[in-house]
């Protein structure tokens, strides 16, 4: 899903006009008429998913300067670029201090509009990843720190605020790379001990000989090499969250050992007298299929249930298409700045691209492919060409099912965004070529790897035509081959949206 902007004006010529410019974007756009119902929306289920709000600051009832003021009461910590026809240097410092993130003149122009987005959207995204690694370094992550729009997502992350409440024993399973260990660190940051250590150990990194000395400690001279005492990680984490990372890993004479500590609620560091008593709240992790390790002897049954009383399933970034392009932009907004680069966004063709591919490796690969892209990148906007190794890789996973719209841009750079409508398949050009020319592209298959509905073809080939002829509905209805009134209709069936004439006629001019 792209960044999704809400429109608010009270006009609805100029709703339309900013609408379609947002969707030339590359952005979604979710329209208020009021300032009233801005702020409805910015406090309901859809406020999570508003990235930017474009704001008419002259209004009837509630106006501009007065849904800035109630956003700041509230706590939303949306950018605001606000857009009015009086450009006074008060009437700018007066939104500026209430607020606002930019300001553009009616009428604004594509150029200026857009620019503003970006820099609001990559100013947001980095804000946030800033303050999500400070609160992970300093143990207080939350779930409202995990990005996702997800609805499979929103469910792990209730799970995850019910087991936090309490000290349950939490098992994490999922595909490596899905971010196990910060839905860890979530229901620690979200939990009594947050004050606590949290204190995480790679359980497959460990040699066998040292499992029993890295989790339990050590007395000196216990033996050769033991020069000093260790306090071992369950009493690093007294009191605190102990995460068990790849827990599946461990080797079964520590799983015995292991199994006792949780019993008993002690550990017994290596040539110790006696046991010493730990508090500490269980959450570990896996990527393998422990009831089959169970079955194959691989792990003990005993301490599998001890582990697995609270399971939540971590789904993989295929199923959650939703959130790449969210994730890609906080860690575009990160490497960015990390690499001293004026990159600020990802073009839509680009997003596209990432949006079709399965990520074997998940967050973890999406995360070193924009890394990766940032490095490539020269100029401020990361296109196809910054992701060669992810287009060839889409070209092969989809066997050629996309449909490659070439570009055919005007001279003007106020119309480059315009593509032409010239269709050919990628399979005559060959997959990888097709995916990394500087064009669209239309793919035939899913995030799931199946033939996507003749439903999702026809919008989003309705939505290039709107996009490619200004919105100007009869020529839009004539290069479909079909009347205006069926346009209507399928623009209503589809959940499109119809741009009335009015909206035609301004756009066209």
């Amino acid at each position: 899903m792209s960044a999704v902007v809400l429109v608010v004006d009270d006009d609805p010529v100029q709703r339309r006009l900013i609408e379609s410019m947002v969707s030339r974007f590359g952005y979604r756009a979710i329209l208020a008429e009021s300032g009233d119902a801005a702020i409805r929306l910015l406090g309901g289920p859809q406020g999570a998913i508003i990235d930017c709000l474009v704001l008419d600051l002259v209004m009837p009832d509630l106006d501009g300067l007065g849904v800035l003021a109630r956003m700041r009461e509230a706590g939303f910590d949306t950018p605001v670029i606000v857009q009015t026809a009086q450009g006074g240097i008060d009437t700018v410092v007066s939104v500026m201090r209430a607020g606002a993130s930019d300001f553009v003149v009616k009428p604004a122009s594509p150029e200026r509009l857009q620019v503003s987005l970006r820099n609001a959207l990559a100013t947001k995204a980095l804000t946030g990843e800033l303050q999500r690694l400070k609160r992970s370094r300093d143990g207080t992550l939350t779930m409202s720190d995990v990005v996702t729009r997800s609805p499979a997502m929103r469910k792990v992350l209730a799970a995850a605020e019910k087991a936090a409440a309490s000290a349950i024993p939490v098992l994490i399973e999922g595909e490596s790379g899905v971010g196990k260990e910060m839905i860890a660190r979530a229901i620690h940051g979200s939990s009594e001990r947050k004050a606590r250590p949290f204190v995480a150990v790679n359980c497959g990194a460990m040699p066998e000989n040292l499992v029993e000395s890295i989790l339990f400690g050590h007395e000196k001279g216990s033996f050769t090499g033991a020069t000093e005492k260790h306090a071992g990680k369950f009493l690093e984490a007294n009191g605190g969250t102990l995460f068990l990372d790849e827990v599946g890993e461990l080797p079964l004479p520590a799983q015995v050992k292991l199994l006792r500590a949780l019993q008993e609620g002690e550990v017994e560091p290596v040539g110790a007298r006696k046991p010493v008593k730990v508090d500490v709240r269980i959450v570990s992790a896996t990527n393998r299929d422990l009831i089959a390790d169970v079955k194959a002897g691989r792990f003990r049954e005993d301490l599998f249930y001890r582990l697995h009383v609270f399971p939540i399933m971590l789904p993989p970034l295929r199923q959650r298409q939703e959130d790449i392009d969210e994730l890609a932009r906080q860690f575009l907004a990160r490497f960015s700045a990390e690499e001293g680069k004026r990159v600020r966004t990802i073009a839509p063709q680009a997003m596209q691209l990432l949006a079709a591919y399965r990520w074997p490796g998940n967050v973890r690969q999406l995360e070193n492919a924009v890394f990766r892209a940032v490095v490539l990148a020269e100029g401020e906007e990361i296109g196809v060409n910054e992701f060669p190794q992810i287009a060839v890789q889409l070209g092969e996973q989809s066997h050629d099912a996309v449909i490659k719209i070439v570009p055919n841009v005007p001279d003007s750079p106020a119309l480059s965004m315009w593509p032409s409508t010239r269709m050919d398949t990628a399979a005559q050009a060959g997959p990888s070529r097709a995916l990394t020319m500087n064009g669209d592209v239309l793919p035939l298959i899913d995030a799931h790897g199946e033939v996507r509905s003749l439903d999702d073809i026809e919008r989003d080939v309705i939505r290039f035509a709107i996009a490619h002829y200004r919105g100007q509905m009869s020529e839009v209805a004539r290069r479909l081959q079909i009347g205006r009134s069926t346009l209507y209709r399928k623009l209503e069936g589809l959940g499109l949206g119809g741009a009335d004439e009015k909206t035609e006629r301004v756009t066209a001019e």
